[in-house]
């Protein structure tokens, strides 16, 4: 198992919901996913978050692109 795969089981989160997060790390998806869309790079991510190793930022958004794919996206029409 790798160490800050993303837990497949959801984590309390501080909002007490319940999201996917980075494993043992308490980290939500959410949290690594926005940062990147926010313009951050991986160095700064994991200066933010220490524990986190620029391969828990890979398992984030590998998770993030598939929890998409499996959408069903409605398609806007003209």
């Amino acid at each position: 198992m790798k160490r800050n795969e993303v837990q497949e089981d959801h984590c309390e989160t501080w909002t007490n919901g319940r999201a996917p997060c980075i494993r043992g790390l308490r980290i939500p998806v959410a949290t690594v996913v926005g940062m990147v869309a926010d313009g951050m790079t991986e160095a700064e991510i994991t200066r933010e978050y220490p524990d986190l190793e620029a391969e828990g930022v890979h398992e984030a958004l590998a998770y993030a692109a598939q929890a998409v794919r499996e959408r069903e996206l409605p398609l806007a029409t003209p």
